[in-house]
């Protein structure tokens, strides 16, 4: 009877473990894919209209995010927690999806805050540049009396 009950627990494991990789790994692919999708306008914006540059870091950006998240879902899949029926087996992989989702959340807030601060300074560098080509294309004004004695 015993060889029962541990296999039981075992299994409620290995079903622990699967079930939290396969929805980890499509929670992180969805989100992934969608921030590849949808963030190639806010990209293309923030480099200044470089859509070369802005699809090229859109590509090692979601590499980063996927590498990360794949990382961190291999180093918390195991658990100590003692799991011999579905409702701790719900309550451990909630524990474990709720952190990925956390980790997916802050990894996409820092990376619309980083490159809102690289639009922001792009902004400034281009109103610069342009106040400089403005400064530049002014028309001298006549020369100072002084400068045309001499």
């Amino acid at each position: 009877m015993d060889d029962k009950v541990v296999a039981a627990v075992v299994d409620y494991k290995v079903v622990l473990y699967l079930v939290y990789v396969a929805l980890s790994l499509a929670l992180t692919v969805w989100v992934g894919r969608t921030l590849f999708r949808n963030g190639r306008v806010f990209l293309v914006d923030a480099f200044g209209g470089r859509e070369a540059l802005a699809d090229s870091i859109n590509h090692l950006l979601l590499v980063g995010f996927y590498l990360i998240n794949i990382g961190y879902i291999s180093f918390a899949l195991t658990s100590n927690v003692y799991v011999d029926e579905m409702r701790e087996l719900l309550e451990e992989l909630s524990r474990k999806i709720g952190l990925v989702a956390i980790i997916l959340g802050a990894l996409h807030v820092g990376n619309v805050y980083a490159f809102r601060q690289i639009h922001r300074h792009e902004k400034r560098f281009k109103e610069q540049l342009d106040r400089l080509e403005q400064t530049l294309a002014k028309p001298q004004g006549p020369a100072s009396s002084s400068e045309t004695e001499l």
